[in-house]
């Protein structure tokens, strides 16, 4: 499993207008080429009237799977500029649907790399981009006298509290990004003076918007 990677937050649409064609990006995420076709197919069932529906996607942990269709329109133009918009951002597990109605304007090659690559772009945007890291999950049991000493500590800590539950004793759940593993456990230690009875639970992703 990969240690971190970005993705989108999830669907999104988003359209533009250029010289009088109207682009429509449709993104998603998914986890299979077989998502990504059914993705793709809705899409051209919805807009089954659109002069294009051109797509690509990029799936896998090391991006094995990579495809790019221009759906008619002139090889290299729409497809593949969408592709390497993916690849420079470095998504994964993504899928993107342009869809265009022609406006009367013909763009030309370069002016349609440009237009598929600038709807992506922007769709992108719009929808959101997320980092996914992998973290441990760890549930920690204390006793109620280690509850405000370990809370506060947790709080300005680098590690995330997923959940708090008090039962006869308090459950401490964490999230801890794998590679902090050892430092938490010993961290806990010490502040528990050994007390704190200390669990792996699941690796789990977490996922953080950012700006990239």
């Amino acid at each position: 499993m990969l240690s971190s990677y970005f993705t989108v937050k999830g669907y999104g649409e988003h359209e533009i207008s250029i010289q009088r064609s109207r682009f429509i990006t449709f993104v998603n995420r998914v986890t299979s080429e077989e998502e990504a076709q059914q993705f793709i197919e809705k899409i051209k069932k919805e807009h089954w009237n659109a002069n294009h529906n051109c797509s690509a996607y990029m799936i896998g942990e090391n991006d094995q799977i990579q495809k790019a269709n221009d759906d008619g329109e002139p090889s290299g133009t729409a497809g593949v500029p969408m592709l390497e918009v993916l690849k420079q951002r470095k998504l994964k597990d993504t899928v993107v649907v342009v869809t265009r109605y022609f406006g009367g304007i013909k763009l030309g090659a370069g002016g349609l790399i440009r237009a598929y690559s600038t709807a992506t772009s922007e769709g992108l945007a719009h929808t959101g981009i997320v980092e996914r890291c992998l973290t441990q999950h760890y549930k920690t049991t204390i006793d109620y006298h280690f509850l405000g000493k370990v809370e506060n500590e947790l709080h300005s800590s680098p590690y995330e509290i997923k959940d708090i539950h008090y039962l006869e004793t308090v459950q401490i759940e964490t999230y801890v990004l794998v590679g902090q593993e050892d430092a938490f456990e010993e961290w806990i230690t010490n502040l528990t003076s050994g007390q704190a009875k200390i669990e792996k639970v699941k690796l789990h992703y977490l996922e953080k918007s950012t700006s990239y």
